[in-house]
C-alpha cells in the first residue's frame, strides 16, 4: 500500500533546475536509500516532502493522517534537558496516565467504589497495551545503542557536543513511531557499534524509511530500494546499494550499445544516400528522400548516454622508499588524571601496509594518532618512526586550513614554488574550477573543505599517510575516487575510519581498540585482513566464549553432580547409622522398662527414680535421632 505518491515534481532555484519530473511511490514498509553527489538535490527533496520548501510543479499525495519525522543533517538542536529527559518528553502522555492512576489509587483507599475500580482497570489496561511498562527502558536502550555512556544520560544537552545533540534528536525521531522517517545522513556522528545498532533498529522498524547516506555498507544492510538523483532526474532501482551499482552499470552499457548501434545505422543509411546521389536519376531521389526520413526517425529515438558527474581525481605518490619497519609503537599508555584512556599499546606497521585503527567514539583513536605524529606526549611508552619515513597527516576536523584565505591562496601559501597554472590545474582535479578557486574557505561546505585538505595532502608528497576519518565529508563518488587512489598508493597508511565499506576495500590489517578486561581504558588487538575478516574473527571469539561458557557450565554441573552424589552417599550412610542407633536406643529403653517392672523394685524409691531418669534420657535421645532421621529421609526422596 502506497503511503506517499510523488508525480512530476520539479524544483528550481533562480536559473538552476535542481530536479525535474520526479515521480515515485513509497510503500508502508519500504526502506529506501537516496544517493547522489553532493549538491544533487537530495536534501532539497526532503524539505519539499516535509513542506519546508515549495516546489514549482507536480504533486505530492500523502496517505490520510500520515505522520512524518524528519532528521536534518545539520541542526543546532539543544535543550536544557538531559538526553534521557529529552527523549522521555516524547512520552509525556504516559506520565499523565501514571499521575491519573496514582490519583485513582488514592481515591480507592478512601472510597472503594465500583466506579473507581473500573476506571483503574481500564486505565491500567490502556497503559500496558500502549507500552507504558517499557517506554523508559526503550528510551534508555536507544540512547545507549546510539553510543551514549550511562554517565552522559543525565548531563545537560547544552554541555554536550554538536554530534551528541544530533544523536539525541535521532533517538527522538526513531522512537516517534512515525509512519515515515526521513533521515539525512544519520550515521555521520556514529561509531561502528552504533551504526550496527541503527541498522538492526531500522531493519525491523514497522514504518517506512527514506534515508540519505554516503555509507554504502549501511545502505546495503537496510535498503530494499535505491533512488539515485543524477543529472536533475530521479531513477528508482530495486535492491540495496550493491544491486543498484550493478543495475546502473547494466543500464549504462545498454544505453551506450543502443546509441552506438543507432549511430552506425545512421552512417550506413547516409552511405546509401551518397551512393544514390552519384546515380543522379529521378528514382534515386525518391530513394534518397525515403532514406532521409528513415534517418530522421532514428535520430528522434537517439538518446545520448548519460554523462557521469565530474569526479575528483586523487593521485597519491610516495616521495621515497622507507625502511622495512615503518612504525613501531612500544607499550604506549595515555592517562588524564585518574582516567586511563588506553594502556600498553603495541603496534608494528611494515612498509606499504594499509593499517586501520577502529574502535568506539571516545576510546582514544585520535589521541593515539597525535602521539604517533608527535603532537602529544604519551604518559608512558614510545613511538619510533622508521627510516626515511615522512608523515602526511589528515585531521578529521580539517584544522589545517586558514579560514581567512581563499582556496587559491591556501594552496599558494602552502606550496610557494608552484606556479599559478599548476595551482589551478591541481585544484581543477578536485573540482574547483574557474572563479571557484577564489572562494573563501570559511564559506565552503564540509565536503569542499575536505577536498582542499586532501589536495594539500596529495601535493605534499609524503610516504606514510596518517588519515583520521578521511571520508567523513565526502559523497560516494569522491569516496570511491579516494579508495582507488589509495589502492594505487605506493607508500604506507594508518587510517581511522568508521566507513566499513572503505575499511573492507583497503585494509591489510586492523588494530581494534577494545575495552580492557580491568574496565580501565582501552587496549589494542591486532587482526590480519579487511573488515569482513575482522568480523569473522570477532564471531570466532564470541563462539569461543560461548563454548568456554558451556564447558565451564558442564564442568560446574559435573562437579555439582559429583558433590550431590557424595552428599547422597553420606546421607544414606548417616540414615543407616541413625536407624542402628534408634534400634539400639529402643532396645535399651525396653530393657529399662522391664527392669522397672521387675520384682523387688517397687519398694526401692531410689532405684525407681534412677530407672525413670534413664528411661527419660533414652526417650529424649530416641526423639532426637528420629528427628534427624526423618529430615534426612525427606531430603533423600
Amino acid at each position: 500500500m502506497s503511503i506517499l505518491t510523488v508525480s512530476g515534481l520539479t524544483k528550481s532555484f533562480v536559473t538552476r533546475t535542481i530536479f525535474s519530473d520526479v515521480s515515485f511511490k513509497v510503500e508502508s514498509n519500504d526502506k529506501i536509500g537516496i544517493v547522489g553527489v553532493n549538491g544533487s538535490g537530495k536534501t532539497t527533496l526532503f524539505r519539499v516532502l516535509t513542506g519546508t520548501e515549495d516546489y514549482d510543479s507536480g504533486s505530492i499525495i500523502k496517505e490520510k493522517q500520515l505522520s512524518i519525522s524528519y532528521m536534518e543533517q545539520h541542526s543546532d538542536y539543544t535543550s536544557q534537558n538531559s538526553p534521557l529527559d529529552e527523549v522521555l518528553s516524547l512520552f509525556s502522555h504516559f506520565e499523565r496516565m501514571e499521575q491519573q492512576i496514582e490519583e485513582i489509587n488514592k481515591k480507592l483507599e478512601l472510597y472503594p467504589d465500583k466506579t473507581w475500580l473500573e476506571a483503574q482497570q481500564k486505565l491500567n489496561e490502556r497503559y500496558i497495551s500502549e507500552g507504558g511498562m517499557t517506554y523508559k527502558s526503550r528510551c534508555r536502550a536507544t540512547l545507549l545503542g546510539l553510543g551514549f555512556l550511562e554517565s552522559e544520560l543525565s548531563l545537560p544537552l547544552e554541555k554536550l557536543s554538536g554530534g551528541q545533540r544530533t544523536r539525541v534528536l535521532l533517538a527522538k525521531i526513531l522512537l516517534s513511531g512515525a509512519d515515515l522517517l526521513l533521515l539525512d545522513e544519520p550515521t555521520n556522528h556514529l561509531d561502528i557499534r552504533a551504526i550496527q545498532w541503527l541498522e538492526d533498529f531500522l531493519s525491523t522498524y514497522k514504518g517506512a524509511v527514506l534515508v540519505i547516506s554516503h555509507d554504502r555498507y549501511f545502505l546495503d544492510k537496510i535498503c530494499n530500494k535505491t533512488f539515485e538523483i543524477e543529472n536533475e532526474t530521479l531513477k528508482e532501482y530495486k535492491g540495496n546499494y550493491t544491486k543498484f551499482k550493478e543495475l546502473k552499470a547494466l543500464d549504462r552499457l545498454t544505453a551506450e550499445r543502443d546509441y552506438e548501434r543507432k549511430q552506425k545505422e545512421i552512417e550506413r543509411i547516409e552511405g546509401i544516400i551518397e551512393q544514390q546521389k552519384r546515380f543522379n536519376q529521378e528514382r534515386n531521389y525518391v530513394t534518397i528522400k525515403s532514406k532521409q526520413k528513415q534517418i530522421e526517425h532514428i535520430k528522434a529515438t537517439v538518446v545520448d548516454p548519460p554523462k557521469d558527474p565530474d569526479e575528483v581525481e586523487f593521485t597519491f605518490t610516495a616521495c621515497s622508499e622507507t625502511g622495512q619497519d615503518a612504525l613501531i609503537v612500544d607499550n604506549v599508555s595515555q592517562q588524564f588524571g585518574d582516567r586511563v584512556l588506553f594502556s600498553n599499546v603495541n603496534m608494528l606497521i611494515k612498509a606499504k601496509d594499509r593499517a586501520f585503527l577502529t574502535g568506539p567514539n571516545g576510546c582514544g583513536k585520535t589521541t593515539l594518532l597525535r602521539i604517533i605524529t608527535g603532537e602529544q606526549t604519551p604518559t608512558s611508552g614510545s613511538c619510533k618512526k622508521g627510516s626515511r619515513v615522512e608523515y602526511g597527516y589528515y585531521d578529521q576536523n580539517i584544522g589545517g586550513l586558514d579560514m581567512s584565505k581563499t582556496i587559491f591562496d591556501e594552496i599558494g601559501y602552502s606550496f610557494p614554488t608552484m606556479t599559478n597554472g599548476k595551482i589551478r590545474s591541481a585544484l581543477g582535479t578536485f573540482l574547483f574550477r574557474g572563479d571557484e578557486v577564489f572562494k573563501e574557505i570559511k564559506k565552503l561546505s564540509g565536503g569542499e573543505r575536505a577536498r582542499v585538505e586532501l589536495a594539500k595532502l596529495m601535493l605534499r608528497r609524503t610516504n606514510f599517510l596518517i588519515l583520521d576519518e578521511p571520508t567523513n565529508h565526502l559523497d560516494i563518488a569522491s569516496k570511491e575516487a579516494l579508495e582507488d587512489a589509495l589502492l594505487g598508493y605506493d607508500g604506507t597508511m594508518l587510517v581511522i575510519s568508521h566507513d566499513r565499506y572503505f575499511v573492507n576495500k583497503l585494509a591489510t590489517q586492523i588494530f581494534a581498540m577494545e575495552e580492557n578486561e580491568s574496565g580501565k581504558g582501552s587496549k589494542v588487538v591486532h587482526y590480519i585482513g579487511g573488515y569482513e575478516n575482522y568480523l569473522n574473527e570477532l564471531e570466532k571469539k564470541k563462539q569461543t566464549v560461548v563454548v568456554e561458557t558451556v564447558k565451564e557450565t558442564k564442568e560446574n554441573d559435573y562437579h555439582r553432580r559429583k558433590a550431590e552424589e557424595s552428599e547422597r552417599r553420606k546421607r544414606k550412610t548417616r540414615i543407616a547409622r541413625l536407624e542402628e542407633e534408634m534400634e539400639k536406643c529402643e532396645s535399651e529403653k525396653q530393657a529399662l522398662e522391664e527392669s522397672l517392672s521387675a520384682d523387688g523394685v517397687g519398694g526401692d524409691y531410689e532405684k525407681i527414680v534412677e530407672l525413670s531418669n534413664q528411661i527419660a534420657a533414652a526417650t529424649e535421645k530416641y526423639d532426637k535421632l528420629y528427628e534427624e532421621w526423618a529430615t534426612l529421609v525427606e531430603e533423600d526422596e
